[in-house]
């Protein structure tokens, strides 16, 4: 089970005793309104119970980490890897509970998160992300971690009814290998 350290967080995998920071922070339409539907709304003490369950059961690598920052869990970032000729790409994803926005965790437990993939999971050689384009704070994280804006995936989601136009980045190895070299 690994844990991943920075300057202010622990990013570690979910264990039981999560539940009540999980619903506290995670049942927020602020917060689901920018994740994928499988991400529950209202997000109930069963949701967060299925999900650590979820997680605790994974063999391999941990791909789920809870943010924690001081003593207290603020998010989640994670991992989903792909297939197939898709293989080489890995796909990250995140959220922070509103309290704590604008304070740079997001960013840099995405950073952490992108790091952790391309030491673990030797094959990959971009890690991927998306957004709403209603949410243009995610974008700017990314670009602070160093991902690159690929495109615009036209009318390529729906979220509560609303189709949207989807934002998609990378970080490729290389470029993640320069920039931890301090070359831009």
């Amino acid at each position: 089970m690994a844990e991943v350290r920075t300057a202010r967080l622990l990013l570690r995998p979910w264990a039981a005793g999560d539940e009540d920071s999980l619903v506290l922070h995670a049942n927020n339409w602020n917060v689901a309104r920018n994740l994928r539907d499988v991400f529950p709304h209202p997000y109930t003490r069963g949701d967060a119970a299925a999900w650590i369950a979820r997680n605790a059961a994974v063999d391999g690598p941990t791909l789920d980490f809870a943010v924690v920052f001081g003593k207290e869990l603020v998010g989640s970032v994670g991992l989903m890897t792909k297939a197939d000729m898709y293989r080489t790409g890995i796909e990250v994803g995140y959220w922070v509970a509103e309290p704590f926005w604008g304070r740079g965790l997001a960013t840099e437990a995405v950073a952490a998160v992108a790091t952790y993939a391309f030491e673990t999971f030797v094959d990959v050689e971009a890690v991927q992300a998306h957004h709403l384009a209603s949410n243009p704070a995610s974008g700017r994280v990314l670009l602070k971690c160093g991902f690159q804006l690929e495109g615009q995936l036209r009318r390529a989601a729906v979220k509560a009814g609303v189709v949207s136009d989807v934002l998609v980045y990378s970080l490729t190895r290389a470029d993640h290998l320069q920039r931890r070299a301090g070359v831009r």
